[in-house]
């Protein structure tokens, strides 16, 4: 039912409440408010100065109203318990009218306790109970109020009783929940503390059933989808691993085992694989890639840049130097000629593995039987690209890697329809990167590190928030620190720049140089987050570091530290130390993620949604963990205890995103 159809609401509140996204009955009733002003008076004889207090009264003169260009202010006394306070709201003329002597009200604002003047926020009509009162605050837009709001989801409620609560029976009085039309009406208009809190618990009980449902459902039927037929010996990938010139650790083994096993079943693989930077995924995959050779189909790893993309060519070559596979490279710089090549090869078959970027998505991409895709640090690519496969056609088995490490909360939701194998355990001989918190103030001790690191022929590098100067901050950006560093190293060391505005070939210049040694010092912004390899360089200093969240200052620490030697990482800062000192405590990426989970709440860490729909309306994944736990197990009880699609599973899936 539209909203214009409600009694009440005409075309010019009908467009106001658009610009809110609510469009229908069902939206206006779900525009839950997203905080509660609690409404109790305040003890006067107990206030100090610049508290907010709440207090009612009467008015002891007519309101006063002083005008200023479009603005205007409304000063007034009250009388409240034998005292007078004189008040003071700004742009509420339209109220004066109403602002008679003895006119009964309750005020909400700061309290300058030196002027005996209360700065009010809010006016309400009327004296306080002497109950406390639960008042809803909605978000609102220019020519709206929150308590207009309030008055259209009144309006709404009464047509909402007949529709039904996706709960069975069985779980409201499992966990005695209020009834459904009771908790919408509790929520927007609180009767009491207690009714208000068990109504909130139904509510997000409610959508986060909902979404475990969805997301159990579809990881359930996608199980029954057909995977492809392989049969592989495991001696083959045994005999294989013996080859490789390092020994895989405890966690790499048991992801290949996962990975062969969900090859090798009638079931269609879709795995995530996290570990943290340094971990070792990257070899894992390229068994992958192996265990699907041997049962004949194509591979593809697409990776975020041509960097990385480059970078695993020439790994994967060295790994299956003895090996008759036929790897090729596809990305944005590929000639004609050689494009026109490998796609005809890669359409008759000749192509075994192909490495590339976006440019594996391409419509003129065909491939002859692509059996498995490996996408490295997924999160960067959207869910539109990596459904264009599926649009070919074709239905290959999944393997995402992401050297971001996910909260378990995140686990549960973004990748609650896929399997998830972690790799915590790092390769032996490598040293844990030693990092330290530093003020500006201590520049000196900071140059010094990294003096000491180049004196032994390591190589360093300096991130920067900015490219350049910006009139609107004062932060250090690549231009500054460039005259900083060839004032400090110029005459002794060469000095490269990498940022965002550069071209492809620049970059790869630059980056070329620096692998080489050509280059001692790289000054860049986070480009060098992803994909960036070069084992002797020992130091990562980061100017301005409170700018960056916890996960991105670790996936940075991670360029460093990819040897036996020890390395370090400097994080310069005149803000935040605490939070940062979080690093210095741990270098385990998981811990940090849950970390920067706490601090920086859900967000939208990853760009488009990867499952379901995680703007979630009550709910909140952080603050409701242990409510989602409980959802996800009576979701997959329900899911046990009806085999077939149910109705309730049928509205769910009807209005869900595609997760494929």
């Amino acid at each position: 039912m539209k909203i214009e159809l409600l009694k009440g609401i005409g075309p010019k509140t009908s467009k106001l409440l658009n610009k809110l996204g609510i469009y229908e009955l069902d939206d206006l009733i779900e525009y839950y408010p997203f905080r509660y002003d609690i409404l109790k008076r305040t003890d006067m004889s107990q206030a100090n100065n610049e508290d907010r207090v709440i207090i009612d009264g009467y008015l002891e003169e007519n309101a006063k109203i002083f005008r200023y260009g479009k603005n205007d202010r409304l000063t007034f006394r009250m009388f409240h318990k034998n005292n007078i306070y004189n008040v003071v709201i700004f742009n509420r003329g339209f109220l004066k009218s109403k602002l008679e002597v003895g006119t009964n009200i309750t005020i909400i604002g700061k309290y300058d306790k030196y002027k005996n003047t209360i700065v009010a926020s809010d006016i309400h009509f009327g004296l306080l109970p002497d109950h406390t009162v639960i008042n809803p605050i909605y978000h609102t837009t220019s020519g709206i109020t929150s308590k207009a709001i309030n008055e259209y989801v009144n309006l709404a409620i009464p047509y909402f009783q007949y529709v039904d609560s996706i709960l069975t029976d069985e779980i409201v009085s499992k966990y005695n929940f209020l009834d459904l039309l009771q908790s919408i009406k509790e929520v927007h208009n609180p009767t009491s503390t207690e009714h208000f809190k068990k109504a909130l618990a139904r509510l997000k009980f409610e959508e986060l059933f909902s979404f475990m449902l969805k997301i159990s459902y579809l990881k359930k039927s996608r199980k029954k989808k057909d995977g492809l037929e392989r049969i592989v010996d495991k001696k083959l990938i045994d005999d294989f691993i013996k080859t490789i010139p390092f020994t895989l650790t405890d966690d790499q083994s048991k992801a290949v085992d996962d990975i062969y096993n969900d090859l090798i079943s009638k079931e269609r693989m879709n795995r995530l694989l996290q570990g943290d930077v340094g971990s070792g995924k990257t070899i894992v995959s390229f068994i992958a890639l192996y265990i699907n050779y041997l049962s004949g189909y194509q591979g593809a790893l697409m990776a975020p840049t041509e960097i990385l993309a480059s970078q695993h060519e020439i790994n994967i070559k060295k790994i299956f130097k003895d090996l008759d596979i036929n790897v090729k490279l596809l990305t944005g710089k590929t000639t004609s000629k050689e494009r026109k090549e490998i796609l005809e090869d890669l359409k008759t078959g000749k192509v075994d593995i192909i490495i590339g970027t976006h440019a594996l998505y391409q419509d003129d991409v065909i491939y002859k039987n692509l059996g498995l895709v490996i996408t490295d640090e997924q999160h960067r690519f959207g869910v539109n690209q990596r459904k264009t496969l599926k649009n070919k056609g074709l239905t290959p088995d999944i393997l995402y890697m992401s050297a971001t490490p996910i909260p378990r909360t995140y686990a549960l939701t973004i990748y609650g329809d896929m399997d998830v194998t972690s790799i915590k355990t790092m390769p032996g001989g490598r040293k844990p990167v030693i990092t330290k918190v530093f003020d500006e103030s201590s520049i000196k001790d900071v140059l010094m590190g990294m003096y000491n690191e180049l004196l032994q022929g390591h190589q360093v590098y300096v991130v920067a928030p900015l490219i350049e100067e910006s009139e609107l901050s004062d932060m250090e950006n690549t231009t500054s620190l460039e005259e900083k560093m060839n004032k400090a190293f110029g005459k002794m060391y060469k000095i490269g720049v990498l940022h965002g505005k550069m071209n492809d070939l620049e970059k790869e210049a630059v980056m070329n140089s620096f692998k080489n040694n050509e280059i001692q010092i790289l000054i860049s912004t986070t480009v060098i987050e992803v994909g960036i390899d070069v084992a002797n360089a020992t130091m990562m200093c980061i100017f301005d570091a409170y700018r960056f969240g916890l996960s991105a200052l670790h996936q940075l620490r991670g360029r460093v530290g990819r040897n036996s030697l020890q390395s370090y990482c400097y994080l310069i800062s005149n803000k935040e130390s605490k939070r940062l000192e979080i690093l210095e405590s741990t270098t385990d990426g998981f811990k940090i993620a849950e970390e920067d989970f706490k601090l920086r709440g859900s967000g939208d860490l990853f760009g488009q949604k990867q499952s379901g729909d995680m703007n979630f309306k009550i709910a909140n994944i952080k603050n409701d963990f242990e409510l989602l736990l409980k959802a996800k197990e009576e979701a997959e009880l329900y899911l046990k205890q009806n085999e077939s699609p149910t109705e309730v599973i049928n509205k769910l899936l009807s209005d869900s995103i595609n997760l494929d």
